[in-house]
């Protein structure tokens, strides 16, 4: 049986070192899953001009990202609703996509939140992953049979993932309940802000 083992991050630059790890410990990148804001730009490689004109309104996977190996080097850019434009890559995110060749995003399986949750996440912790997201962070699930578990959680942990049950905690301190598909997007000074609160 297998198990989604997931973290969240800060940002892209803080869940690089996590991914690479899983798959030095023998993961397989076609079992790992990465999900990161793009909400400013940042990860779009600059060389590439094939990304949908659409891609940051919420349609298809538009241009690759470069510069890394293995999974990273084949993150892709789209738009999640209620989420906005990420770079991603994996299992997870063609769950999300639903079919391949640029299927609307979140038309087959309810979205982030119902990707993660159709993978065995629990319900609540797929809501505040999808938000941390939504807010600038970076979720990594790895997707692992029973015995790996325990070496995909240390390999997360090691890379000191945000601690969901503090960062909810926080969330609905400000009045958050629930991760909200239609909420406005944030900016990408919105973000740096909140990456700055929790710093």
């Amino acid at each position: 049986m297998t198990t989604a083992v997931t973290a969240l991050f800060e940002s892209y630059t803080a869940a690089k070192p996590a991914v690479d790890a899983l798959e030095h410990v023998g993961i397989s990148s076609s079992d790992i899953s990465v999900i990161a804001n793009n909400a400013d730009g940042t990860y779009v490689d600059k060389n590439r001009t094939n990304a949908g004109a659409d891609a940051g309104a919420g349609a298809g996977i538009g241009a690759v990202v470069g510069g890394a190996g293995g999974l990273l080097a084949g993150l892709g850019m789209m738009a999640i609703p209620g989420v906005g434009p990420v770079v991603a890559a994996g299992w997870l995110v063609a769950t999300a996509v639903g079919a391949v060749g640029g299927a609307a995003v979140g038309a087959a399986a309810g979205g982030i939140v119902g990707s993660m949750t159709n993978a065995g996440v629990d319900e609540r912790e797929a809501h505040l992953y999808a938000e941390g997201v939504r807010r600038g962070g970076t979720l990594v699930a790895a997707r692992v049979d029973g015995n790996d578990v325990p070496k995909a959680r240390e390999v997360l942990e090691r890379y000191q993932p945000i601690d969901p049950v503090e960062r909810e905690a926080a969330y609905r301190r400000n009045g958050w309940r629930s991760f909200d598909e239609t909420a406005p997007l944030y900016t990408a000074d919105e973000i740096e802000a909140e990456r700055s609160r929790y710093r």
